[in-house]
């Protein structure tokens, strides 16, 4: 990197590594290129996404490279290439090696000003002759807007600045939600993981949330196993979730069936209402099958009233998730620091996750706004099954209480994490009330498309960067930065969930248990 001094703003001023250039499109406030000037301790000194910076009237200007080129003046005209190389090449004439360079061009992002304290817009063109420099480290984490001190979430660094860490601070990335997004292998869930880590590893001090995973595919089951966060976390069966349904009310019935009309809802809420007194007086509870019988025994109600509701309780009663009393209680779930994963990849009905998404988040919600819960973020996977775009009612059981969630969650502290690989089929009406987005690798072109409509500071170069990122390199856009910034996702501390073995090992184990069940069968014979 150079010699670096300290200045007397205490920003790090590093040795340059090119210099700004005329072309016909500038300098401007809006761009501006540089030739790269060339050192043999740094071969590649800048990469494209790298923040630089240029000292200027005004003050320290940082700007973020969107491309470099490679300029030859032997090879710029092609009726000479092609005539030189019909008879020799060209290197043997004249001296190209010397005449290759590189042009790198930049977009001006703010000016710090002379103290060093006030970030201001790029107003005025930078000139031309002026050293480019890696931007300093603790100026750019300044910019960019990073956690100061201990409290920030760690998530990793940034991408060609590995000396700079991503710190995100929790208010800003949680209190307005947030949407990790990314097609399917990309480490979504990984880096989810390694936020769930540094939210679990704050003390009292720094204040510290409840985080609750609503997991499909049991991703985050590892926690509880033995390391770092094992007394920390609990893992919850979803097929041991049980709805009280004494404890419900016509209102979430009719969220459960939303084909219900006014007058089903009014016979139903009679016969609810007269089992719930029979319950305060006698102590006896009830389930679906007990007012499914009240209702076909109530000769008061229209017969074709009787097939709708009772065919309609059979249903839910069938799910297998209502009962007379609640499994888990709801205000269990929710501690400072502490990790409940519900686990529902043993449930397989997309309709029965939906259920259990919108009666533990609505539950969770009314906790909290009456302050009987701490703060919390609920991280929902594979949230386009739990609000999709499009859908009706009946296919979107839980989008009602996640959308209200979204509007009026950060009001009383209670976020959302949204993780979705087909982000096209997420509801926009949620998505965009997710002020932060963490995308990784995408190529899907709907899904740019519509990450590109709902992510406004996604510029267009940084868009198409999306198609081309690494697995576990993410784009961080939003209210939790002040600029896009690309990062690479730091290791992850807990155990990976146990069925993220390879395919090649994932075979041998089968037909090693295979094998073993065989031997122990002829044994028993």
């Amino acid at each position: 990197m150079g010699e670096t001094v300290k200045d007397n703003t205490e920003t790090t001023i590093t040795t340059p590594i090119g210099t700004v250039i005329s072309t016909l499109e500038g300098p401007s406030p809006m761009q501006f290129s540089f030739v790269i000037e060339p050192n043999s301790e740094r071969p590649v000194p800048v990469r494209k996404d790298q923040f630089v910076s240029v000292e200027t009237e005004d003050g320290v200007l940082v700007a973020r490279v969107t491309d470099i080129r490679k300029t030859n003046k032997y090879y710029q005209r092609a009726e000479a290439v092609r005539e030189y190389e019909s008879r020799t090449s060209i290197d043997n004439i004249f001296p190209v090696d010397t005449w290759e360079f590189l042009i790198a061009d930049a977009r001006p992002l703010g000016v710090f000003d002379e103290s060093g304290n006030r970030l201001m817009r790029s107003t005025f063109p930078t000139s031309p002759g002026s050293k480019v420099k890696t931007a300093p480290p603790h100026l750019l984490a300044r910019f960019i807007g990073f956690a100061e001190g201990p409290n920030g979430l760690v998530i990793g660094n940034v991408i060609h600045h590995e000396n700079v860490p991503a710190s995100l601070n929790m208010t800003r990335l949680v209190q307005k939600h947030f949407a990790v997004l990314a097609q399917s292998g990309a480490g979504k869930s990984y880096m989810v993981s390694v936020l769930i880590e540094e939210l679990l590893d704050r003390n009292q001090t720094s204040g510290r949330l409840g985080v609750i995973v609503l997991d499909i595919h049991g991703e985050y089951t590892g926690f509880a196993r033995e390391g770092l966060y094992q007394e920390r976390t609990t893992v919850i069966d979803g097929s041991s979730i049980k709805i009280a349904v004494p404890q419900l009310n016509v209102w979430a019935f009719s969220e459960f069936l939303p084909k219900m009309s006014a007058a089903q809802k009014r016979d139903l809420r009679t016969k609810f209402e007269e089992l719930k007194e029979h319950t305060r007086k006698s102590g006896e509870t009830f389930d679906l099958r007990d007012l499914a019988n009240a209702i076909d025994a109530d000769e008061e109600i229209k017969e074709s009233t009787k097939v709708a509701l009772t065919s309609w309780l059979s249903d839910l009663e069938s799910s297998g998730i209502f009962g007379p009393t609640a499994y888990p209680p709801v205000s269990s779930l929710v501690a400072p620091g502490r990790l409940v994963v519900i686990d529902l990849s043993n449930i397989s009905g997309l309709r029965t996750k939906q259920i259990i998404a919108a009666y533990l988040c609505r539950n969770l919600f009314q906790l909290r706004k009456q302050g009987r819960v701490s703060p919390f973020v609920v991280v929902l996977e594979e949230a386009h099954n739990f609000v999709p775009e499009g859908q009706s009612r009946e296919a979107a059981i839980s989008r009602g209480i996640l959308e209200t969630m979204a509007r009026e969650g950060r009001k009383f502290y209670a976020a959302l994490c949204l993780i979705s690989q087909r982000p096209v089929n997420l509801s926009s009406t949620i998505l965009s009330q997710c002020n932060t987005h963490i995308v990784l690798r995408i190529t899907n072109p709907y899904d740019l498309d519509h990450i590109g409509k709902s992510s406004e500071g996604m510029s267009r170069d940084m868009l198409d960067s999306l198609t081309t990122l690494r697995v576990g390199e993410a784009v961080i856009v939003g209210e939790a930065v002040n600029h896009p910034v690309l990062v690479r996702v730091r290791e992850r501390k807990s155990p990976p969930p146990l069925h993220s073995i390879g395919l090649e090992d994932a075979c041998k184990a089968f037909e090693a248990r295979s094998g073993r069940e065989e031997t122990d069968a002829r044994a028993f014979i």
